[in-house]
């Protein structure tokens, strides 16, 4: 048990201060560069990974109970949507001059009247995540490092938006990776719980894994593909696409090793 706890918790912990590291080693304008085709491909990360991986792995562990998963499906995306609305939860992906139609200095006015809620936000959505990884693990460990990293590569350009955003506002970088550092130790703390709590109710697993399915849906079809949809030349469509399906192959392959991993080592015993 304490070995699934410091996996869980090396998991969680990945999502976050792998992408902080990242953020912390690039330049501005090199972070400006590249948060457009990082949301492009953690878009196809996250369909591919709610839709063939997830929800797959929860049907099949919850046979005969379709309809309640469906209903859980639906709850979790306007559940979702009404966190959203009340500022709970929120993704963050523009920054200045990125092409979005907001007026100069939005940014500045944004995090200033709005940071604590942009921290308290990501806590929140950074504790959910510990919450989702820890379930994943507790069904499968397959499953489990699948999802921590679908949340990885979310979470770079999500904490890349936030980062651009305090810094256009005026805070410092060590200051602003200190404010992501501080909440993502939601997500460490989301992971302990989730496994003392969920480990001894494996009736909930399945429906834990339907709500971070619908987690990563409804960002993906509410948040990043929106995100994508304004006017662009042919070439960079194009190259959203060929990023989105670079999401989705990129999820099947580390899926298939994972999978040939596990019965190898079936094999073996």
């Amino acid at each position: 048990m304490n070995s699934l706890i410091l996996m869980v918790m090396l998991a969680s912990a990945a999502g976050v201060y792998c992408s902080l590291a990242a953020l912390s080693l690039l330049s501005q304008k090199r972070l400006n560069q590249w948060i457009d085709p990082l949301v492009s491909i953690s878009t196809g990360v996250l369909l591919s990974a709610a839709l063939l991986h997830l929800l797959p792995e929860a049907f099949d562990t919850q046979k005969g109970q379709h309809h309640s998963l469906f209903a859980w499906l639906l709850g979790g995306l306007l559940g979702f949507f009404v966190l959203e609305k009340l500022s709970l939860l929120r993704h963050s992906h523009h920054h200045e001059h990125d092409g979005h139609d907001h007026a100069h200095g939005y940014d500045a006015e944004h995090a200033g009247q709005g940071g604590i809620v942009i921290l308290v936000g990501e806590s929140i959505h950074n504790f959910g995540d510990g919450l989702l990884i820890a379930s994943a693990f507790l069904v499968d460990t397959r499953v489990g490092w699948l999802t921590a990293f679908s949340i990885l590569m979310h979470a770079i350009p999500q904490h890349l938006g936030d980062f651009l955003v305090l810094l256009n506002a005026g805070v410092s970088r060590v200051r602003a990776l200190g404010y992501l550092c501080l909440t993502g130790l939601a997500s460490m703390f989301g992971a302990v719980l989730g496994v003392t709590w969920l480990k001894d109710q494996p009736e909930v697993l399945p429906y834990a894994l339907v709500l971070a399915a619908s987690s990563f849906l409804y960002i993906a079809v509410a948040d990043l593909i929106p995100q994508m949809q304004r006017r662009l030349k042919l070439r960079e469509a194009v190259s959203q696409v060929v990023l989105i399906g670079a999401g989705v192959f990129l999820i099947s392959l580390i899926a298939g090793e994972l999978h040939h991993h596990h019965l190898h080592g079936a094999a073996g015993v």
